[in-house]
């Protein structure tokens, strides 16, 4: 599916439209840089250099392994680096890369919007809950609304 959007404007004023987000390697992209744990690691190392104990202790909820399997994903892709430090016993230091740090700014800008927006968005789930009784339909094909753990379409 073709994702299309206007992003800035013309000198007249008009939206421009930006290309269909058809390409696999854009999507394989920004799959990396826009999942979860991916944005709370930049974050995180926007402060500075890490090691891999005092970013599982700053960002809640992650587990070992997903830190571990994050910050692969982003040294692979050139956003992150691991530096080994030749020290007994072994010191291994965090660090976003030049091109990691260009993503900093949307980051920060992303999490301080979702940070301003807490209140408001609880708000609304409620108003909305508070709409809808559990047995519900999603849509007008009448089927019936999943739990909690499948998002609805509807």
């Amino acid at each position: 599916m073709a994702v299309t959007r206007t992003s800035g404007t013309s000198g007249a004023g008009d939206p421009v439209a930006r290309p269909p987000l058809t390409d696999c390697r854009a999507r394989d992209v920004l799959n990396r840089v826009g999942d979860k744990w991916s944005v709370f690691v930049i974050d995180r190392l926007g402060q500075g250099s890490q090691r891999f104990n005092e970013l599982r202790r700053n960002i809640d909820g992650i587990t070992g392994r997903m830190l571990t399997v994050t910050l692969r994903g982003l040294e692979r892709d050139g956003l992150v680096a691991r530096t080994v430090h030749p020290v007994i016993p072994p010191r291994v230091d965090y660090a976003l890369t030049p091109m990691g740090s260009t993503l900093l700014e949307t980051i920060e800008q992303l999490v301080d919007w979702a940070d301003s927006h807490t209140e408001d968005i609880y708000a609304a789930r409620s108003s909305y809950d508070a709409r809808r009784t559990p047995d519900e339909p999603c849509t007008a094909d009448e089927t019936a609304c999943p739990g909690d753990e499948v998002a609805c379409d509807g």
